[in-house]
Order: structure tokens, then C-alpha cells, then sequence
């Protein structure tokens, strides 16, 4: 197929020459207004056809930027409709016309190959809508909320307010986590504690910090169980809901309080020790 695009013979070349020249010689005012009355008629049919397709995808609520893109691209086919209009009219051979435009077309393609994978993965993102603007991913290696979404790329502000630009063909060849989508998240946390401490005493002291704290969900029922015997401490999990914006103040007011409370109780939080005992040993006398 490349080779029949790259292949325009010098005849068809010169008959297209030919073909043009013959038609602006003989020109008169007739052909003028035939002319005008094309390009007129193909610019009233691009206007009408364009509103119909914006009129479309507003019904369809389609995202500003997609809109945007596919109302460019729909135009620039237009006027490519329209020139070939024309030129079929001035008698230049459709068949020349068409591999030169090939020929174009894949010259462009092959220079910004790169440009037109992030183009294809913005439209895949734009058309899938995995996230929105607003919303915390992470997406092509990199976390962040969400401050928009284009054509080519997608920005991300990240906690430390550094925006950073990830292109949207990475984006859409990675799998793409978003913390924002549903209305509630589930915190979970291990404590680990000491083998002297009450096990009893350690679950009233974690449910009684999550039974008081304001963001608490108990819509499902917080989760508190004994879920690990490791080598210097037993683990506690703390499975607990809350809504979507309120899941870092939970999680750091969880950490804190809790282990506000177990120094009240004295329950001890061990943290990783060896000990070592040395056996002597007395040597027989002969």
C-alpha cells in the first residue's frame, strides 16, 4: 500500500499539470460562478453539518476537550471534501489528488508518530472517562489530584503542589487506580502490642477511639479482631469507613488517638528487640 501512495508516475504528474492549465485557459465567467456557487454550497453544508454535531454532543454531555478535538478534525475533513470538490470540477484526476494527500498523510504521521499515541490515548481516556478533574489517581507511574485533562496530556498536582504533565498514551497503556470515584473508603491499620498487654483491654481501648470520632462510618460495622502473633508483638487490624474526603483526617486522627490511649491504659507498643541469653558452662575437673 506504501508503495502505491509513494508512487506517482511522471505521467500522471503532467497530466494533472496538463488538466489544470486547460481549464484556466479556457476560463470564463461561467465557470467562475459555477466556481463560487460550489464553494459556497460545500461552506453552507460544512456549517450546517458542524452545528448538527455540536447540537449532538451536547445532548451526549461529551467531555469539552474530546468535543473540541473531533469538531477540529471534522472541519479540516471538510475542507479537504470541499477542495477535492472543486478540483474534480477544474478536471485535476481524483486518483493523483489522493495518493498526494497519502503521500502527505503519511509523511505527517511517521513525524509526529509519538504526538499522535498521546492524541489516541487522550481520546481513550476522554472517551472511557476514568477520572475526571478533582479526582485523586494514580495514573502512568504518578499520584495526584487530578487538575486536567487534555488532548495529549494529563495534569496532575501532587501533595506537594508540583504539577506534573503525564502523557496520556502512558496513561492509557498502564492500569489506572482513582481513590475519588465512590463515595466511601475503608481505613485500615495495624497496631502492634505488646504480649503483656490485656487483649481485651487493647480492643476496648481501639473501638472506644473509633466509637468516638466524628468521621467514623458504623455503616458497615468497624472491624476490630486480633489478626497476627509475630515475633515481639501482637497485631490488632482496625478496618474502619468513612466518606471519600474524609479519609486522611480519619487515618491520621485514628494513629494519634489510639495511641494517645493505650499510653493511658499503659498498653506497651514493642518495638522489634532480640534478646539474648548466655549459658556458662563449667568444665568437668578430671
Amino acid at each position: 500500500m506504501l508503495t502505491n501512495l509513494t508512487n506517482i508516475s511522471p505521467e500522471d504528474a503532467e497530466e494533472t499539470l496538463q488538466s489544470v492549465s486547460g481549464f484556466f485557459s479556457n476560463l470564463n465567467l461561467q465557470k467562475i460562478i459555477t466556481i463560487v456557487l460550489l464553494f459556497a454550497g460545500c461552506m453552507a453544508a460544512m456549517k450546517i453539518i458542524l452545528k448538527l454535531v455540536d447540537r449532538a454532543f451536547d445532548r451526549l454531555d461529551m467531555e469539552k476537550s474530546l468535543h473540541t478535538f473531533i469538531h477540529a478534525a471534522l472541519r479540516v475533513v471538510l475542507w479537504l471534501m470541499t477542495l477535492c470538490i472543486v478540483l474534480d470540477y477544474m478536471g485535476v484526476p481524483m486518483t493523483s489528488l489522493v495518493a498526494l494527500l497519502g503521500v502527505l498523510g503519511l509523511a505527517v504521521s511517521l513525524a509526529i508518530q509519538g504526538t499522535l499515541s498521546n492524541l489516541a490515548g487522550g481520546i481513550q481516556v476522554l472517551v472511557s472517562k476514568p477520572f475526571k478533574a478533582g479526582d485523586y489517581v494514580e495514573a502512568g507511574g504518578v499520584s495526584g489530584t487530578v487538575r486536567e485533562v487534555g488532548l495529549a496530556y494529563t495534569k496532575l498536582a501532587t501533595v506537594d503542589n508540583k504539577v506534573i504533565s503525564v502523557p496520556n498514551g502512558q496513561i492509557s497503556g498502564e492500569k489506572i487506580i482513582n481513590y475519588s470515584t465512590a463515595e466511601k473508603r475503608r481505613v485500615d491499620l495495624v497496631f502492634g502490642v505488646s504480649y503483656d498487654s490485656d487483649s481485651q483491654q487493647v480492643l476496648t481501648c481501639i473501638k472506644s477511639v473509633v466509637g468516638a470520632h466524628p468521621k467514623a462510618l458504623f455503616t458497615p460495622e468497624p472491624f476490630v479482631r486480633m489478626s497476627g502473633l509475630k515475633d515481639s508483638c501482637i497485631e490488632y487490624t482496625l478496618r474502619v469507613w468513612c466518606a471519600t474526603e474524609d479519609y486522611w483526617d480519619l487515618y491520621f486522627d485514628l494513629l494519634e488517638q489510639v495511641k494517645a490511649s493505650f499510653d493511658q491504659h499503659g498498653i506497651e507498643i514493642p518495638y522489634n528487640q532480640l534478646d539474648v541469653r548466655i549459658v556458662e558452662r563449667k568444665e568437668k575437673q578430671a
